[in-house]
């Protein structure tokens, strides 16, 4: 039976002695203070948790549970959020370029993405156009804007929407369309498969959204889960010995698709230096494995 919801507001001022009471080592109260008021306290909760005995409804930390161990891990997982961020960005830019110029040019037409005819479901095809009409509206880009006074289309060309909507609207769109085998070109165009490729991009965008809302990530479970990838065509990983609903799934992802994006790039460089910077961290909350960095991906 549902109850009321019935906790007031604790001001850092009185979490401070709760915290202590409840068994956490605060060796600088003013400092924690400081971040008490400036991040929140449950934001920071997620981060004292991993620091609670068993039962941890119980609310009592383990011994040695410090301020400090929460916040190291409160830092780490902001950088590890900022390094995906920063690695799916060039990842989704590519995508949107591909899409844009590989349909546009075999369907010689530049407004594919709002004409009904490509796709297979007119339920989902009005979804996504009302979607994108909404952002059209509300956008403030000068490209808009101009090809509105310009011209009297009802909707800009597609590499004007695509670079206004989110990935997972772009998404529903690219998975919409009738036409399989322009998808398949596509997705074979990253290494892919397009029933893996297809599932990849909802997971990265999934994962963008967590990154760009400042969510905990680095133990979390994320419940949507891939296709498996049987005939890779770059190094990849031992999915039998990889949980798939555990963040380094996602970052083997994002590793496997910049062979194709960014050949040259340093991720697994600034993956590393991550780790070794905050050595104390459990990786294994992750869903590293052990010896994760032998797999072919890393070497």
């Amino acid at each position: 039976m549902k109850v009321l919801y019935s906790k007031t507001c604790t001001l850092p001022q009185d979490l401070i002695p709760l915290l202590i009471q409840r068994g956490l080592n605060i060796q600088d109260e003013q400092r924690a203070m400081g971040y008490l008021t400036n991040i929140g306290y449950f934001r920071l909760s997620a981060y004292f948790y991993p620091l609670l005995k068993e039962p941890k409804t119980d609310h009592i930390y383990k011994e040695n549970a410090t301020f400090d161990m929460a916040m190291n891990m409160y830092r780490f997982d902001r950088k590890l959020r900022i390094l995906l961020f920063n690695e799916i960005e060039k990842i989704e830019v590519a995508v949107r370029s591909a899409m844009n110029n590989l349909i546009s040019s075999k369907l010689n037409d530049v407004f594919w993405m709002t004409n009904p005819i490509y796709y297979r479901s007119p339920v989902i095809f009005a979804k996504t156009l009302t979607f994108i009409q909404s952002e059209i509206d509300k956008s403030k880009e000068e490209f808009i804007a101009h090809f509105q006074s310009k011209y009297s289309n009802p909707y800009p060309p597609a590499w004007m929407i695509a670079e206004i909507i989110p990935l997972g609207v772009l998404c529903n769109s690219f998975n919409n369309l009738t036409n399989k085998r322009l998808l398949k070109n596509i997705a074979r165009q990253f290494g892919l498969p397009l029933p893996v490729f297809s599932s990849w991009l909802l997971l990265l965008a999934n994962l963008r959204n967590l990154c760009g809302h400042h969510a905990r990530l680095w133990n979390r479970e994320i419940p949507i889960i891939s296709h498996i990838l049987n005939h890779p065509v770059h190094p990849w990983i031992n999915t039998a010995v990889t949980d798939m609903k555990r963040v380094y799934f996602r970052i083997c992802i994002i590793k496997y698709l910049l062979f194709t994006v960014s050949p040259n790039n340093t991720f697994t460089q600034k993956l590393k230096s991550l780790l070794e910077e905050f050595s104390t961290i459990d990786i294994r909350a992750m869903g590293f494995p052990a010896k994760w960095h032998t797999e072919p991906l890393w070497q």
